[in-house]
């Protein structure tokens, strides 16, 4: 009798821990990955990956809408369990988190004016206004490529294009794909388009999109990567990615 309830009871842990739902930070402005709909729901690729990541990993997960300037802490505070929000894979991130293997990887680009600029060469920008969003990929990039060049900070990518149409910047450098569907193919985008080579330099673009997590957290880390490689062979990754692309995002393996 003894042994049935130990039984019972080991069952009843193991089902608790398969029902545990996950929270997720997603940063919801960064179409179109992640955005905000007019209801507060967001929505999005990252947020379609990580319900079948949750879901392969027998888990449910919540969202936790976080801006992107205190997504890392809020990962380390504990107010999530993993970041999956476009996140790139850097040695310098993998000082303070770890990462999942890739699910995505897209070059990065230059936007304005049509006609505006021939080439991406460092003369070319010469006296040129760039934005990036702040504390991304994009502003290493372009402090580290580009030192001479004036660079406007924000707090998202939708405020970035705000300033481009207003004039106040004169060239964007972000997200080939966030800028592709985010900015060009909407009527904002209109008389605006990429120049130049697309960048995809580990040094600064690291190896792809991956999930974050704390560092002591490597089963969970683990646990994300195995179920990226699932989703990926029964073609529920290919499903979800036509929503949004009419190419392989993720990439060569």
């Amino acid at each position: 009798m003894k042994k049935l309830m130990l039984a019972a009871v080991a069952s009843l842990t193991a089902t608790a821990a398969v029902a545990q739902d996950l929270e997720i930070c997603v940063e919801g402005a960064y179409p179109p990955f992640s955005e905000t709909t007019a209801a507060g729901e967001v929505v999005g690729f990252d947020i379609d990956i990580a319900n079948a990541l949750c879901n392969e990993m027998g888990m449910s997960c919540e969202m936790v809408k976080t801006d992107w300037d205190g997504i890392i802490p809020a990962l380390l505070e504990d107010k999530c369990d993993a970041i999956i929000a476009s996140m790139s894979i850097t040695e310098e991130r993998r000082q303070v988190i770890d990462f999942s293997e890739k699910y995505y990887q897209t070059p990065a680009v230059f936007v304005a004016a049509d006609g505006a600029y021939a080439d991406s060469a460092a003369e070319t920008l010469s006296g040129a206004v760039v934005g990036v969003q702040r504390g991304t990929i994009h502003q290493d990039f372009m402090e580290g490529e580009y030192p001479d060049v004036e660079l406007r900070l924000y707090g998202t990518q939708d405020e970035a294009y705000l300033d481009l149409t207003a004039g106040r910047v004169d060239v964007l450098m972000a997200d080939s794909e966030a800028m592709a569907s985010g900015f060009l193919a909407t009527e904002a985008g209109e008389g605006y388009s990429m120049f130049g080579e697309a960048f995809a330099i580990p040094e600064y673009h690291g190896d792809g999109a991956g999930i974050g997590v704390r560092q002591e957290d490597t089963e969970l880390r683990d646990d994300f990567s195995a179920a990226i490689t699932a989703i990926r062979a029964s073609g529920e990754y290919d499903a979800i990615a036509a929503n949004y692309f009419d190419y392989n995002i993720y990439g060569s393996d």
